[in-house]
């Protein structure tokens, strides 16, 4: 694949880059571990006050950086704004946060007297150059949330993002950059992907995060477990949304729209799959589809666009299997389901029901604004369909039933449940998922403390 800029709203490529030979990613990595051996040295404070500046001129970016997603990938500009603006509420976050969230611990005396200590403690140390493999849906977010907590820890990063959106992937590099943190801080690699294991191989590499497809994943999985290097890997999802008869069905449909077609309904933890109580199906059903049917399809860059195009062909191409599969099997199509003229990669917003196990869309990833409709009996087949699939990044359960909710908590094999709401990150609280949508967790202190050397400290009597 070229790295290359290209417009999905028409396929015009815009700007194509040359992918850095075996030289330059050399004097990247030296770089890298040079660097690394001042900067872990660096205080809280210090860390504090570049990545404050950097959150600053992102802010005043906003506008310019917006374009260039919407540009790269088709997001509705809008969202591009809101991306751009929620990298810039994490940065701070972890800019005021950071330095409680790895303070030393402490146990009590009492505890660690039977060892022959007069004190312990535990200690967060950075563990070196951090390789970031990245996605195109948020290139912007996917990244920060990343970048931000692992250089507030001390350590370095090495960026290699999706190769369809390289303008965003220098404009990081430069951002930290200008924001004062030192050269070889934080690098773009411009590499294919067929260039990772090389990278990842190399001993200065400690560890790596992958935000990506499941096969991108078992790649990175594969080549660091055979190297021993630490690994979050955040994979896809199909999460959950799940309808019961005391919810809010009208507030829950309205809702459910937005969990779907967000980023153009290219979201890992985009609700794809809606489980609705049979009490209450039909005005789900009628309201969801209405909804969905109604949004506007159309230039990302206007603000009265809802959905704009997916951000590849190939994309597109494997959207449409899924519903051509289903559809042949026996679903019904609600609304959409046919691609429009003209150029572009567009797709309808699309609603199937009567999904059976048999259809590959109830076990694949649909990645785009298809929604899936299941109908259950009860609480009992809701939890059954919802875990009856291969991954478990977030979920979504309507009710207002307490007993129910606690059932939900208990049974969802999920990463997240989101209750009376749809699933959205937080720099506070963690993210990640179970099964095949990946381990390890990102945000908040957990998220801080996966790139970390935890180091046991004894002070003998």
């Amino acid at each position: 694949m070229p790295i290359a800029t290209v417009n999905p709203a028409n396929g015009e490529t815009l700007k194509t880059y040359q992918a850095m030979g075996e030289e330059e990613v050399e004097r990247r990595l030296q770089l890298a571990e040079a660097t690394f051996r001042t900067y872990r040295t660096t205080t809280f404070d210090e860390r504090a006050r570049m990545l404050h500046r950097a959150a600053d001129l992102l802010d005043e970016d906003q506008d310019e950086v917006a374009r260039m997603l919407t540009t790269e990938m088709g997001k509705p500009l809008r969202q591009a704004r809101a991306e751009a603006a929620k990298c810039v509420k994490a940065m701070r976050w972890y800019a005021d946060n950071a330095a409680a969230l790895l303070a030393d611990e402490e146990p009590d005396a009492s505890d660690v007297k039977d060892s022959g200590a007069s004190r312990a403690l535990v200690r967060y140390r950075p563990l070196g150059p951090v390789l970031a493999v990245m996605p195109w849906n948020f290139p912007l977010w996917q990244v920060v949330r990343f970048a931000a907590p692992a250089l507030m820890a001390g350590n370095v990063g090495l960026l290699k993002h999706a190769s369809n959106v390289p303008q965003t992937a220098l404009y990081l590099e430069d951002l930290f950059h200008r924001a004062g943190f030192p050269e070889g801080t934080f690098q773009t690699l411009l590499i294919g992907s067929a260039a990772v294991d090389d990278v990842l191989r190399d001993e200065r590499v400690r560890a790596a995060t992958l935000t990506g497809s499941e096969p991108a994943g078992r790649a990175v999985a594969s080549t660091a477990g055979e190297m021993i290097k630490k690994t979050v890997l955040e994979l896809g999802g199909s999460d959950p949304f799940v309808v019961m008869p005391s919810a809010d069905v009208e507030r829950a449909a309205q809702v459910a729209v937005t969990a779907r077609v967000q980023n153009n309904g290219q979201s890992c933890i985009a609700a794809k799959r809606f489980i609705v109580h049979t009490d209450v199906y039909d005005a789900f059903a009628e309201r969801f589809a209405a909804g969905m049917k109604a949004l506007t399809v159309g230039d990302p860059m206007e603000d009265g666009t809802d959905v704009g195009p997916l951000a590849s062909e190939q994309g597109r191409a494997d959207l449409e299997e899924l519903v051509d599969d289903a559809v042949r099997s026996g679903a019904t199509v609600l609304c959409g389901g046919e691609r429009p003229d003209g150029p572009g990669w567009f797709y309808p917003p699309t609603v199937l029901a009567d999904i059976t196990r048999e259809m590959r869309i109830h076990r694949e990833e649909a990645f785009g604004p298809v929604a899936t409709l299941y109908r259950a009996a009860d609480l009992d087949e809701a939890v059954l369909i919802a875990n009856d699939s291969p991954f478990g990044l977030s979920s979504n359960v309507w009710t207002r039933d307490e007993d129910e909710v606690d059932r939900f908590v208990r049974d969802l094999e999920a990463g997240g449940v989101f209750v009376n709401g749809m699933t959205a990150s937080h720099p506070a609280l963690p993210f990640g998922g179970v099964k095949r949508s990946g381990y390890g967790r990102e945000l908040s202190g957990h998220g801080i403390r996966e790139f970390c050397n935890i180091t046991t400290v004894w002070h003998g009597a």
